[in-house]
Formats: C-alpha cells, sequence, structure tokens
C-alpha cells in the first residue's frame, strides 16, 4: 500500500512540475486566451450547463488523445483509434444486451478484444516492417467493417441501466468520465517519467538506430504503446455507450483527427520522443473549446471536422517550422 501511495504522489509531482513547464504554459496560455475570445462571442460559454458539457466531451476525446500520444511518442501513428473504440463498443453492448453476460464480464472482454486489436497492430508494424500509417489505415477499415456486420449499422439498445453512471454520471458537480481521464493522464504521466518503460519510450522516438544499439528492447516498446492506444479508446467507446444508453455504430468516428490534432497542440512530436500526457490534455481542450463555441454559434456542426482537419494541419505545420528553426539555431 505505501508504494502505490508513492506512486500516485510522484505522479501528481510530475504533473505539477509539468505544468509549469515553458511549453506547457504556453499551450496553457493559448487555452485561456481562446476561452476568453470564447466568452466573448457568446454569452451561453461560461454558463455551468455549457461548461458541463465541454468537460464531459473533453473527458471522452481526451482518454483516446492520451493512448495517441503514446503512439506517437516512437515515432509511430495510429489511424485505428476511433475503428477500435466503435468495434469494441459495440461488442461489449452485444454482450450485454443479445447474450446476456454481466455487465462487468463483457466490459473486461471488450477491455481485452481492444487490447487484441492493439497487439495486430503492433505486431504488424514491427514484426513485418510495415508502415504504420499504411497497416492503422487498413486495421481502421477492419475494424469499422466488422462494426457494421455485427450490427448491420443500427444501434444496440437496452444497454443495462446501472451502468449509466460511468457516462452520465456526476460526482461533486463533475461528470464522472473526467475521474477516469484524469486517473488515467495521472498514470501515464507517472509512467512516461518515472519508469524505464516510459524512458525507452522517448528514447526510442528520439532515435530508434540508437535505443537498438544500447540494446532497447525497441519492438516490445512499440507493441506496447499500441496496446495502449487501443486499450485507452476502448475505454472511451465504453464510456460513450454508457453516456447514450445505446451501442452506436458511429461510436468513434469522429475521435480520430482531434486526437491526432491535440497532441501535437500538446507539443507531441510527429517524429516521436518529444511530448507530454498533460500537454496532449490542454490540446484536447482547446479543440473542444473551440467546437463549443462554432455549435453555440450557431454553425452547422458539420464545420466541426473541416476544424478539425485545419488546427491538424495548422498544427503540424507550426511543429515542422519550430523544428526548422531549432534545427538552424
Amino acid at each position: 500500500m505505501p508504494s502505490n501511495i508513492n506512486m500516485q504522489g510522484k505522479g501528481l509531482k510530475e504533473l505539477v512540475r509539468t505544468a509549469f513547464s515553458k511549453k506547457i504554459a504556453g499551450v496553457l496560455s493559448a487555452l485561456i486566451a481562446i476561452t476568453i475570445f470564447s466568452s466573448i462571442l457568446s454569452p451561453h460559454f461560461l454558463t455551468s450547463y455549457n461548461i458541463t458539457i465541454i468537460i464531459r466531451e473533453l473527458a471522452f476525446i481526451g482518454i483516446v488523445t492520451l493512448g495517441q500520444t503514446m503512439v506517437l511518442l516512437t515515432g509511430e501513428i495510429d489511424l485505428s483509434v476511433g475503428a477500435v473504440a466503435g468495434f469494441c463498443s459495440v461488442m461489449a453492448g452485444k454482450l450485454m444486451v443479445e447474450l446476456n453476460v454481466s455487465p462487468l464480464l463483457s466490459i473486461i472482454l471488450a477491455l481485452i478484444l481492444g487490447s487484441l486489436c492493439g497487439l495486430v497492430n503492433g505486431l504488424l508494424v514491427t514484426k513485418l516492417k510495415l508502415n504504420a500509417l499504411v497497416v492503422t489505415l487498413g486495421t481502421m477499415g477492419v475494424y469499422s467493417g466488422l462494426n457494421l456486420v455485427i450490427t448491420k449499422g443500427k444501434s444496440i439498445t437496452d444497454i443495462p441501466a446501472h451502468i449509466y453512471f460511468l457516462g452520465q454520471g456526476m460526482l461533486l458537480e463533475i461528470p464522472f468520465p473526467l475521474y477516469i481521464m484524469l486517473a488515467i493522464l495521472i498514470v501515464l504521466t507517472f509512467t512516461a517519467y518515472n519508469t524505464t518503460y516510459g524512458r525507452h519510450l522517448y528514447a526510442t522516438g528520439s532515435n530508434i538506430e540508437a535505443a537498438e544499439i544500447v540494446g532497447l528492447r525497441v519492438d516490445a516498446i512499440k507493441i506496447g504503446a499500441f496496446i495502449i492506444s487501443s486499450l485507452l479508446a476502448t475505454i472511451a467507446g465504453i464510456l460513450m455507450i454508457a453516456r447514450l444508453g445505446s451501442a452506436q455504430p458511429a461510436i468513434g468516428q469522429a475521435w480520430l483527427l482531434p486526437s491526432i490534432a491535440a497532441a501535437v497542440i500538446g507539443g507531441t512530436a510527429l517524429t516521436g520522443g518529444e511530448g507530454m500526457p498533460l500537454g496532449s490534455i490542454l490540446g484536447a481542450a482547446i479543440i473542444g473549446v473551440i467546437e463549443n463555441t462554432i455549435i453555440l454559434l450557431g454553425v452547422s456542426p458539420y464545420w466541426q471536422t473541416v476544424v478539425s482537419g485545419t488546427v491538424v494541419v495548422a498544427a503540424v505545420s507550426i511543429d515542422s517550422m519550430r523544428r526548422m528553426i531549432a534545427g538552424k539555431k
């Protein structure tokens, strides 16, 4: 028990330390500026009801973004996160509703399935030496297709009501999914900065050749990152079926671009070896505020995809320019 408390303490200390780093301070300043601007544009922005909506949505995309960040740190990318979330969540729903499996066991089996999806991605990338972009694009199609085969494009309703709290519940006037996201954030922050795996994760992304020379198990490190990514995407999918009260085929479809954009905005380099979980969450918050403001202003929600794509391009461009300038210096 004391070791667990010590672990949590270190994770919290690292979270606080990174919160005051120069890069995080810049992202936080941008979030504050955008929040102020949004509150000026819409008088409804700072209402408690709207803030609750933003926080709840942040929890879902934040969890997916944290998983994506782990993969990006290795210098790879996971395009299948949304498809995995949708596939595994409908499988959980099918187990609960159509096969009468207990909700707890259904969730556990879905998490195992999600981990296996990540394992497949990782094995294809490492053992067959395939490009992660191509591999996860392909598995995205496979998982999305299986999703539609299982559901025939229809929602699975009558999800047991006693799991609704996971997605709909409030604790101390704060949406329960946010607590889950924060717990994951603390664990991953501790992992990134206070464990051997975390240090090897950064080393692999920074210089894979050097990592291999010094004897790091690069393949295992990457596979682990893909498993974490798919596992967290599955958690977000399960929270979403608890939120909606049904397992819908569309779950996760809009999570891919924001998960990449949020990570890059938060300081994670697409080339690997640089970034931090807290920055990714702040990046997700920035995107969430922008998308929420679009809705409050009466702009068509279809523009959210346009905004997400634009933010991805802008974030990548800024990251590239920053690296060019740093290289010249």
